[in-house]
């Protein structure tokens, strides 16, 4: 029996950040089952913005370059791409808020 081995890069979404990402995405009408799962696409997007790579040159444990730039294309011109990195920053924002707070 094979197994699965996924590999976690510094890019990769935490499962609290996903959390918070996973409602902002928009849900597609289901016509088929889904090969890559939003957070593996997310991964793929995240680790190419962060390392400045190729598109195609993504780790081939991520999903296949074009699917993951198709969706990032779409994201960005629909603001989805924005409206996580909002979401991130403003989480980030109040955690240190919260931590500056005891410094008083």
């Amino acid at each position: 029996m094979g197994r699965t081995f996924i590999m976690v890069y510094s890019s990769s979404l935490t499962d609290e950040e996903w959390d918070l990402i996973k409602t902002l995405l928009p849900q597609k009408k289901l016509t088929r089952p889904l090969k890559w799962s939003k957070r593996q696409i997310l991964d793929g997007i995240f680790y190419q913005l962060k390392n400045g790579c190729n598109w195609c040159d993504l780790p081939r444990d991520l999903p296949p370059y074009s699917t993951v730039y198709w969706h990032y294309k779409h994201w960005k011109k629909d603001g989805v791409i924005d409206i996580i990195m909002s979401q991130l920053h403003q989480q980030l924002r109040e955690k240190v808020k919260k931590n500056l707070g005891g410094l008083n």
